[in-house]
């Protein structure tokens, strides 16, 4: 069994980048780079995994995926797109075919030679077991904060191809800090165990103190032991979008790393906006491409650092109907702050970590006296959706009819309302 102390050889391809943070590309320069720079990558006869955001990231994917297949055809022995769900549910035919930018049914008239596949993290034989990662090397990745085994697994399709190419958007995230990069396998199309224990870790420093951090956090740099494992060759195509459209910043290309640390310089110069004061009340408008609250909780934790003590951000999103489509079990335990659950370890300890992750990153900061029960939160969380009163009082989070919701009248009483909300993170200077 291959540990982390008995890697594959990586091939290093420092990053090469078009675009800045001023100014957008035009499709033809779009295309003209990624040729280029695939055109340089040892192909010929060697099959290649393109690894592909799910529909809640925004990301011109049709034009991008269109000119890598176009300069890999004929050259690659194979080639699989595989969507990184994570645990998201999956996407629909009709879905997918949206997203990659083909008619449903004419996969093959649109990208000759191609398969797509969901990645099926619900389904045990879809992994291919890359080896642990020893709980004496997690101590050292996570300073210290955790120390067990952790089993890497990792979608069977990345592993049975010679070239992982990651193609997606770099953004301020939660867990990790910037995603994108090696993001795209751990936890992107990989099993349970280090999902778990990377957003648990995430959970720990806490989504507020990580979130938009463009060094190596903690959890950034246990994906990349884990990625390290990868027996393919991993490059990526690293995208920096314009918030609130499908135009680009830029394209960094390069080893999964060099690329990722390209692109989280321009994306923290373009999707991290800074506050003079904080604000009270916060409208986030969750754009219909959350389709729950697992995943539209990015309107709370990129504000949640610039809301005042006290403060509320208010999720306004009509369209959700539901907390989670695929990962029931947060509504038993509901939304609590971090402490809530290490003084209580016991009693939450065998519920998945990525479940306890999430829960503390939508309740955000606050304490828990175990002598009395006693939660203090630091900012209220509001759901302005179709979810039942009833089920947003009983996960511990608060309720408002979102057809009660004027956003006119919100923004005029001094309410900040934040369009496309989730992809662009606000701080306080």
């Amino acid at each position: 069994m291959t540990t982390s102390t008995e890697t594959p050889a990586q091939t290093h391809r420092p990053a090469a980048r078009i675009g800045s943070d001023h100014g957008v590309l035009t499709h033809q320069q779009v295309r003209a780079f990624i040729g280029e720079q695939l055109a340089d990558v040892d192909i010929d006869g060697r099959s290649v995994c393109i690894l592909v955001p799910d529909g809640t990231r925004t990301c011109p994917l049709p034009l991008l995926l269109a000119a890598v297949h176009s300069a890999i055809s004929g050259r690659a022995s194979r080639i699989t797109t595989l969507i990184a769900l994570g645990t998201h549910q999956p996407m629909s035919q009709a879905a997918i075919a949206r997203h990659l930018g083909f008619q449903e049914g004419a996969l093959e008239a649109t990208y000759p030679g191609m398969t797509v596949l969901n990645h099926e993290w619900w389904r045990p034989d879809s992994f291919a077991d890359l080896g642990t990662i020893p709980a004496a090397r997690l101590a050292e990745l996570s300073e210290e904060r955790l120390s067990l085994d952790v089993r890497v697994l990792l979608n069977r399709a990345v592993v049975e191809h010679d070239i992982a190419l990651v193609v997606g958007p770099v953004l301020p995230h939660e867990v990790v800090g910037i995603s994108g990069g090696n993001k795209y396998f751990f936890p992107g199309v990989a099993g349970q165990e280090i999902i778990d224990v990377s957003h648990w870790l995430g959970a720990l420093i806490t989504s507020a103190e990580i979130i938009g951090t463009t060094a190596v956090t903690p959890v950034r740099a246990l994906i990349n032991a884990g990625a390290a494992l990868v027996p393919a060759e991993k490059l990526s195509f690293c995208v920096v979008g314009q918030a609130g459209g499908l135009d680009l910043h830029s394209i960094s290309f390069g080893d999964t790393i060099s690329a990722w640390a390209d692109a989280a310089q321009v994306c923290a110069a373009t999707h991290v906006h800074y506050l003079d004061e904080p604000v009270r009340r916060v409208i986030s408008l969750v754009p219909e491409m959350y389709e729950d609250i697992w995943t539209g909780a990015k309107g709370f934790y990129k504000l949640e650092p610039a809301v005042a003590d006290g403060g509320e951000i208010i999720l306004y999103a009509p369209h959700i109907t539901e907390i989670s489509t695929s990962h029931p079990e947060i509504n038993e335990i509901g939304y609590h702050c971090r402490d809530y659950f290490v003084k209580q370890w016991d009693r939450f300890k065998d519920i998945h970590w990525g479940t306890l992750a999430h829960s503390t990153h939508l309740r955000g900061a606050g304490t828990y006296d175990a002598e009395t029960g006693e939660e203090r939160l630091r900012i209220r969380a509001t759901l302005a959706t179709r979810i039942p009163e009833e089920v947003c009082r009983a996960a511990n989070l608060g309720y408002l009819d979102p057809d009660s919701v004027d956003l006119t009248a919100e923004a005029a009483a001094g309410s900040f309302v934040v369009p496309n909300a989730g992809e662009v993170l606000f701080r306080l200077r």
